[in-house]
């Protein structure tokens, strides 16, 4: 039996196995690195092991180290979690080399399945080996690992090149290896998986399918259980086939078999010999608890003889600190306060008060609902996330909320085109219009003008906010009765709750704040001066940091006075494990280059400056 259990793995998975383990008994052993030492799954452990450095490379990606953090914190278990070394088959023998018991299948399993270009092959599949016109578009695509990290969709021959480099170093930040394939990409399938359960005994056991539609930059966003609008005969086959994918490698644990369904038929994507991010769907139709089962297995016990029955529908959405509007750009800082109504499931690896910094996925949680169909599931997931309070970076929060709600997703005709076609509309920020003038009243309550009431008109109050990149400026006035505001009634005003009257329909707000950050509702708000600042100019073609990130390469030769062409890439900026481009705006000349290979910025951070040639 086990007694001790380390996992190699940070954040909202390594919180998410923590607690089955404490249910279970098992004490618990935590890694961190040093920009984690005060995270979330470093302070619920039992115990925790520092892996000196910040870069996964240096500290999650190191498996002697974890193997060493596992032996000195005695633990006789190690669970690898999801992504960074899930699926490195040396490390499982690294781990199993040092007398522990590994919470997964065999290394040879993960050897021949890991290695998408070996699985593919096992399949009767191979990738393609040279590229013509003929077959695009194409995906280049990571060996190892997942998530979306080291993928490129290739267009025009001509993309090839700069894709697979692009693909090879992402992969190798990310997992260690920059081993990539070539597969065709099929433009409107739907992402269809098969969750699979495997005993020591020769039990392998299809446990239901997920949708996984849903993606951004190939890592999926909204996954749910069962996938909707399956014939009977292709979930046989797709069961058949997740079946035939384990058992060609005597597979044990818990795996996921990924397909893309497009006309009718199944395409063999991967096989994922590791727990998933979205797990927690199919734990809320069956009714069970995935790691648990992976324990029970690694421990030598039998699936139960009667497989669960499937109740109902799940839908799970992940919540990422990032700018859809804005290529996805990732976003840092402090998370004041997270928090969903009751009735939805939240795993997530940050609290109140927690950094969200560079070095990590920008993922913030999954908020998952169950409800008895698809319909009731997906209302309540929209609402949940709706009415949650999100106070500190920006989050895709509203582009979630908008993409439940569509109607090509309500009616269970997406693919994975969806945000392709649909993002401009689902990012395009909506604020609340009388967000703004709940945050000056809510910050006006209390102050009172100099003097006693006078019997005579009283001078306008200014305040102006930031909002969706956007200034607005609100006036109101300290009246006889309270405040007032010219259009609206409010009707009450304190610095927590406003309720405005408009148009006979009294609405309730929400405010807090946490220095010039304002929230008011689902509304993020910047509190700016009331005059500004008139120095903070920029000069025309200046190019800034969209994110907090290390520049990992600067354009070959790029100089100070070089020529260059709209849109010619010029920077790399690397952020969250995900390599960003930033290109010329405009032909012209390079007058300003203050980007250095290995230079940690900020947002805002002038990079370069672009003058454009007259025309």
């Amino acid at each position: 039996m086990i007694t001790t259990l380390l996992v190699a793995n940070r954040g909202e998975i390594a919180c998410r196995i923590f607690r089955t383990c404490r249910e279970l008994g098992i004490r618990t052993v935590a890694v961190h690195s040093d920009a984690d030492e005060n995270a979330l799954h470093a302070r619920v452990a039992d115990t925790a092991v520092r892996l000196p450095g910040a870069a996964p490379a240096e500290t999650y990606l190191r498996g002697d180290l974890l193997v060493k953090a596992a032996l000195a914190a005695g633990a006789d278990a190690v669970h690898p979690g999801y992504g960074f070394l899930s699926e490195n088959p040396d490390f499982a023998r690294a781990v199993l080399d040092a007398g522990l018991t590994w919470i997964g299948p065999s290394p040879e399993a993960i050897e021949a399945m890991a290695s998408k270009t070996r699985a593919k092959e096992l399949m009767g599949l191979t990738p393609l080996q040279e590229v013509t016109e003929a077959d695009l578009p194409v995906l280049v695509k990571a060996a190892a690992g997942g998530g979306g990290r080291g993928m490129r969709i290739v267009r025009r021959l001509e993309e090839l090149s700069a894709a697979l480099e692009a693909a090879r170093a992402e992969a190798a930040s990310a997992f260690g290896d920059g081993e990539v394939f070539i597969e065709p990409y099929l433009e409107h399938g739907r992402h269809v998986e098969v969750q699979i359960l495997a005993d020591t005994h020769g039990t392998i056991r299809p446990l239901g399918t997920r949708d996984c539609s849903l993606q951004r930059r190939h890592q999926k966003v909204v996954e749910e259980a069962p996938a909707p609008g399956l014939s009977e005969q292709l979930t046989e086959d797709l069961y058949a086939l997740a079946v035939q994918a384990a058992s060609a490698v005597a597979y044990t644990g818990a795996g996921t078999v990924e397909f893309l369904v497009a006309d009718g038929r199944a395409h063999f994507l991967e096989m994922n010999t590791r727990l998933q991010v979205e797990h927690p769907v199919t734990e809320a139709v069956f009714g069970i608890d995935l790691v648990a089962e992976q324990i029970r297995i690694a421990e030598g016990g039998a699936l139960e003889k009667d497989p669960p029955r499937a109740r109902g529908h799940a839908v799970e959405a992940r919540l990422y600190a990032e700018d859809p509007a804005h290529d996805w750009a990732p976003q840092t800082g402090t998370l004041h306060h997270l928090a969903v109504p009751d009735g939805v499931r939240l795993d997530t690896g940050y609290t109140d008060g927690d950094t969200i910094g560079v070095h990590y996925d920008p993922m913030l949680a999954k908020v998952v609902a169950h409800a008895p169909t698809r319909a009731e599931a997906i209302r309540r997931l929209a609402g949940a996330l709706e009415r949650a309070d999100l106070h500190g970076p920006l989050t895709n929060r509203d582009l979630l909320v908008r993409s439940l709600r569509h109607e090509e997703f309500t009616s269970g005709r997406m693919d994975t085109g969806f945000y392709d076609r649909h993002l401009p509309a689902l990012a395009t920020p909506a604020p609340d219009p009388y967000a703004p003038l709940a945050a000056a009243l809510a910050d006006a309550h209390g102050r009172s003008r100099f003097g006693g009431w006078r019997n005579v008109p009283s001078q306008p109050q200014v305040k102006r906010y930031a909002v969706a990149g956007e200034e607005h400026e609100v006036r109101y006035r300290h009246a006889r009765d309270g405040l007032a505001a010219e259009g609206v009634r409010v009707v009450h005003a304190d610095a927590r709750v406003v309720v405005l009257e408009v148009d006979g329909v009294e609405r309730k707000y929400t405010v807090a704040r946490y220095g010039d950050e304002v929230y008011v509702g689902a509304t993020r708000l910047t509190a700016l001066p009331r005059f500004p600042d008139p120095t903070a100019q920029l000069a025309p073609g200046s190019l800034l940091a969209p994110m907090p990130g290390t520049v990992v390469r600067v354009a070959e030769g790029l100089q100070e006075g070089a020529a260059v062409q709209a849109g010619q890439p010029l920077i790399w900026l690397e952020a969250m494990k995900m390599q960003h481009r930033i290109s010329a705006p405009v032909t012209g000349t390079l007058t300003a280059l203050h980007a250095r290979t290995g230079r940690q910025v900020e947002p805002g951070t002038l990079l370069a400056v672009v003058q454009e040639t007259s025309s």
